[in-house]
């Protein structure tokens, strides 16, 4: 679908006469400012998905082979708890 000229001004005149030539201004510049908000969170978004550490597979990683009383000394150990 395009749009040519006629449909243009019968848009903006539509526009006009719906809010008036002095608050058309303030309109574009909101327009503008949530566009620029819109594409700032989207690029923070796709930074932090960027950002997340990887999963790691248990079945490849070798946590699997430890017992659970080695797993818990390590644990204490890391935490640096004695109980």
């Amino acid at each position: 679908m395009q749009f040519g000229w006629p449909e243009i001004i019968l848009v903006v005149l539509a526009l006009v006469l719906l809010f008036g030539a002095s608050r058309l201004p303030q309109l574009a510049r909101s327009l503008g400012q949530s566009r620029k908000a819109f594409k700032e969170g989207m690029r923070e978004a796709e930074e932090e998905k960027a950002s997340e550490p990887k999963q790691i597979d248990p079945a490849r990683s070798g946590v699997s082979s430890l017992s659970d009383e080695e797993i818990l000394a390590e644990m204490q150990r890391r935490t640096g708890s004695k109980s």
